[in-house]
């Protein structure tokens, strides 16, 4: 970044070589340091027959710190999930001034945490574990360091480019809005629970709109909603944030990154690609088929879709490209596969849904396999139909070139399997078997396809971090942003609108649906399932529906919304990895979001598709 000798932000570059060598350094380290205890205590278990009592307990502990540093990376490379769909048409001064609006929200929100951070911490120093006798302040110190850290990287971007006077002009509607709010608060007790509107729609509505990632969104509304509203004292948010991202199940997440990441560089992906490509690849749409099939065969075993969609894209798209598939399509088809899968094990967002709402994580797997496949008939179907007057390309396979890429491919094809199998089959959890695909793809890569590029690893191990920290930031802002909501009433009042529905067990699943839809493209998916899902899967049980059911309809109905445009951020993310106007798309894209809605309506009537090989 260049920066102006005579702008704020020079006071500041000095530090920025220090917070990067230490955030992600630290963090890079860490992810080793967990695979490393996680496998061993693999070993010790089912190897040995010897329990490392200690593994997980440590495990959990370094978890907290990684995920706290990848949070400080995702926000200097600008990596947290926000929406930039309004932000985008503006002019380049206008996204500068939201951008340094943004920063100061994160400024604000983090400083807020700070003080009271370092009394919970103080709190937490009598609290010990279990087995190791580690005293609880440690994992509130990596959080701590982090919040200063943040606060350093919101600082750095609030300067960043400005000249004094638009520097003083952001913090004077800081200000402003503050002493307003602070004016108000008669009124806001007045209004009762009316208040909720204004914290959590009108600000929450606004930040998000205007960019800020949407963790800190959460956040600031929440402190912001204590702060004015209960004489609640403001640690309680971060004693939340850090109970909504310790469970043990989450520990998944950072394993499942790295795996995703693993897979096209160790050319696991490629592999699968190459088979299925070779068996149908020749047939009218067969390349179609192929994507349909390779994004369900890798899908959810990376920590995104983005990451799913890009260990498949450069090996088929520029095939189709050549073959003369509109640009339009092939982000149609790349878009409405991801949205597919997102029920898909070994899923995130199972796991990370099984960890917020108790659901357990091997039935998620268990019921997300059928719907993603009837969703995936459907796809099929429609590109038949739309390949219909196409020509084959390319000559049938030999039987005999067919077996040599089977017989390469058989390391790939084992891994996924391999990994839904255990879970499925309770052998090894979630954390367990995801830890196990690492060592795996690591073993693979370097001596079966000798694919293993050194100088990529410290970048994966970054990415990783910063990855797992921008989803974990976002589960705890969301779990203390549902701790408010429940405190002020709003779980009862929200099952009661919701019970009361017309149709029963059908209208709640029809405005569930359509939430569910509407908040995917809004809050990219993740974050409202978080927010939500303690709420209403509940209320489902209540009026008569399957929570597994109802998970599997409410993360297909998510990632329909994410995908879709205008503002679903995964579509303009796969318009990003096609290398293809949005424009190109937009026509082209509704045939194929139609037709996931029709699967998502199927699976939503027929229980047994989600629940029939429980």
């Amino acid at each position: 970044m260049n920066v102006q000798p005579n702008t704020p932000a020079a006071a500041l570059r000095r530090l920025d070589v220090l917070v990067d060598w230490i955030t992600q350094g630290l963090a890079a380290a860490l992810v080793v340091i967990e695979i490393i205890i996680l496998f061993a205590g693999i070993i010790w278990r089912y190897v040995l027959d010897k329990p490392l009592i200690w593994s997980n307990e440590l495990a959990e502990i370094l978890f907290l710190w990684l995920v706290s540093l990848g949070a400080v990376i995702a926000l200097r490379r600008g990596e947290h999930m926000r929406m930039t769909v309004l932000v985008a048409r503006l002019t380049p001064g206008r996204q500068r001034f939201l951008a340094r609006i943004a920063g100061l929200i994160v400024a604000v929100f983090t400083l807020e945490l700070i003080v009271p951070g370092i009394g919970y911490m103080y709190e937490q120093q009598a609290i010990t574990t279990p087995t190791l006798h580690i005293p609880g302040s440690w994992e509130v110190a990596g959080q701590l360091v982090a919040l200063m850290m943040l606060f350093y990287v919101a600082l750095r971007q609030l300067f960043a480019g400005a000249a004094w006077r638009e520097l003083l002009i952001t913090l004077a509607i800081g200000v402003v809005i503050g002493l307003g709010l602070w004016a108000a608060e008669p009124l806001l007790y007045a209004i009762g629970n009316g208040d909720l509107v204004v914290f959590f729609v009108l600000i929450v509505g606004v930040c998000i709109f205007a960019g800020v990632p949407i963790a800190f969104a959460f956040g600031i509304a929440t402190i912001g909603y204590i702060y004015f509203t209960s004489s609640i004292p403001l640690s309680i948010v971060i004693s939340q944030m850090d109970q909504g991202m310790a469970s043990i199940e989450l520990l998944a997440v950072p394993m499942f990154v790295i795996l995703g990441l693993l897979l096209e560089m160790t050319g696991i992906a490629r592999a699968l690609v190459d088979l299925l490509s070779e068996l149908v690849g020749n047939r009218r749409g067969g390349l179609s088929y192929v994507l349909i099939g390779a994004i369900y065969l890798i899908a959810g075993i990376s920590g995104s879709k983005a990451a799913d969609q890009a260990a498949v894209a450069p090996v088929l798209l520029p095939e189709m490209k050549r073959r003369g598939t509109p640009p339009g399509e092939l982000v149609a088809q790349l878009a409405a596969a991801a949205a597919m899968s997102e029920t898909i094990p070994p899923s995130l967002v199972l796991i990370i849904v099984g960890a917020v709402t108790g659901v357990s994580t091997a039935a998620l797997f268990t019921g997300g396999l059928l719907p993603a496949a009837v969703a995936a008939l459907g796809l099929i179907i429609l590109i038949f139909f739309r390949t219909r007057n196409e020509r084959p390309s390319g000559a049938t396979v030999a039987p005999r070139e067919a077996a040599r890429l089977f017989l390469v491919a058989i390391p790939a094809l084992i891994l996924p399997f391999l990994i839904r199998y255990a879970v499925l089959a309770g052998i090894a959890t979630a954390t367990e078997v995801a830890t196990i695909g690492v060592v795996y793809a690591v073993l693979v890569g370097l001596v079966v396809y000798r694919c293993f590029d050194w100088r990529r690893v410290f970048p994966i191990l970054v990415e990783t971090a910063a990855l797992s920290g921008a989803i974990l930031l976002i589960i705890g802002a969301a779990s203390a942003m549902a701790w408010a909501l429940t405190q002020a009433g709003f779980a009862q009042t929200l099952t009661a609108a919701m019970t009361g529905l017309p149709g029963g067990k059908y209208g709640f699943m029809a405005v569930s649906i359509l939430l569910f839809i509407v908040l995917g493209s809004v809050l990219e998916g993740l974050p409202a399932m978080v927010l939500f899902g303690p709420l209403l899967f509940p209320i489902a049980g209540q009026v008569g529906i399957n929570v597994i059911q109802y998970a599997i309809v409410s993360i297909l109905a998510m990632g329909i919304g994410l995908f879709s445009p205008p503002f679903g951020v995964g579509f303009y993310q796969t318009c990003l990895i096609s290398k293809a106007s949005s424009d190109e798309a937009l026509g082209r894209i509704w045939p194929y979001m139609a037709t996931l809605v029709v699967a998502l309506i199927v699976v939503a009537a027929v229980p047994w598709i989600s629940t029939g090989f429980l």
